[in-house]
């Protein structure tokens, strides 16, 4: 196994994400624990010492799993990671209630890696307002106490809410977890988050390397253009090799449903092939003809908005309705959508027609965003 230097730790690249384990049937909450046992005792035996779960994976079942397999093993030998449900306003003013309630269920007395979950637009405003939740405060004294050792943040919103979210609090950050990989780079503007991350000198975590499965299954023009520049190679090894390639990355989130995606993962972390310069061409190469035909060729200029008599952020709806349309669904829209104001979403567009009129790229953007709208309702 391949590792990369942490503080004063040795922290394993391959991280057994633990969101899409193993389960019986077709019950996401029936979690299969024989399989599970297996693929985290393979885990541990190949050197990976990062486990990364969250108080709702698996509908509450991945963190008492988890705590099972994990329990069966010196606790020196793992490094365990858990996050507080900011996503869910319900959790906000129970940090306390639900910190305790997550070492229980893991069964160890403090957690390697702890992280604020989902930063986005719906909770940031709550995130910061410590005076009235107290989360920071709280996460900070468990931190002072040994009971966590590195805290950080995952983040899925929008890159000002990244600033916001570190300007208050990214003194105090020791890592953050970000959606990366060769196609996000560009598409989610994933390479912003991670400047920003390195000008407050965070290591990153990787979160979605295989996008959900999205870049495993590519289309045949695609996977030939892979097999051109490496015969040998998968799509999966293409995918984690690039972001081995960043010195900034810690550790890459890997979720596997079943034991051989498990040790096929850990295989590829486990040897040194690095991709060459040309190399990474191609994989660029590969991801703009992913996202051919279901980008408008918006260029940010704004025009539109200055024109649009409900001020609404047309180059952000534009973007949004790209990444909803590509992933075929998903939580980053509707959440983004939700945290609009209202009468400057999508569906408040009048149909006017006088963004259009000044649109450089002639882009019909009434009827995108009805579009967008009617795939919203779908």
């Amino acid at each position: 196994m391949n590792y990369r230097e942490f503080k004063d730790a040795q922290v394993s690249l391959y991280g057994m994400g633990c969101m899409r384990l193993p389960v019986v049937g077709d019950d996401n909450a029936k979690i299969d624990e024989e399989q599970l046992f297996k693929m985290v005792d393979y885990a541990i035996e190949q050197g990976v010492n990062y486990f990364d779960t969250a108080w709702a994976y698996h509908s509450g079942q991945s963190e008492i799993a988890m705590g099972r397999a994990l329990a069966r093993h010196p606790r020196e030998s793992f490094f365990l990671a858990d996050k507080f449900p900011g996503y869910d306003s319900a959790n906000w003013g129970k940090t306390a209630e639900i910190f305790e309630e997550q070492l229980r269920k893991c069964q160890v007395e403090y957690f390697d890696f702890y992280l604020f979950h989902n930063v986005c637009e719906v909770n940031i405003d709550a995130y910061l307002d410590d005076a009235k939740y107290g989360t920071f405060s709280y996460l900070m004294e468990q931190k002072r106490n040994g009971r966590i050792k590195h805290l950080g943040f995952s983040v899925h919103g929008t890159t000002e809410t990244t600033e916001r979210f570190l300007k208050a609090y990214g003194k105090d950050m020791d890592f953050c977890q970000i959606q990366l990989n060769y196609l996000d780079y560009e598409f989610q503007d994933a390479k912003t988050k991670f400047r920003l991350a390195k000008e407050y000198d965070l290591p990153v975590i990787c979160m979605e390397p295989l996008r959900g499965g999205r870049l495993v299954n590519l289309s045949e023009k695609q996977e030939g253009m892979l097999r051109a520049a490496r015969p040998d190679e998968g799509n999966v090894a293409w995918a984690l090799r690039y972001l081995a390639a960043q010195p900034q990355v810690l550790t890459i989130l890997c979720g596997s449903s079943s034991f051989e995606q498990a040790k096929e993962n850990i295989a590829v972390l486990s040897d040194d092939k690095p991709l060459s310069a040309t190399e990474l061409e191609v994989l660029d190469a590969v991801a703009k003809n992913m996202i051919a035909g279901d980008v408008s060729p918006c260029t940010g200029c704004c025009y539109c908005v200055d024109h649009c008599p409900q001020g609404i952020d047309i180059p952000r709806m534009l973007e949004l309705y790209a990444e909803h349309k590509f992933t075929g669904g998903g939580f980053l829209a509707p959440f983004a959508i939700g945290a609009t104001p209202e009468g400057q979403r999508p569906e408040d567009c009048l149909q006017c027609g006088a963004c259009s009129e000044v649109c450089p790229q002639q882009i019909d953007i009434p009827g995108e965003l009805e579009k967008f709208t009617k795939l919203l309702e779908g």
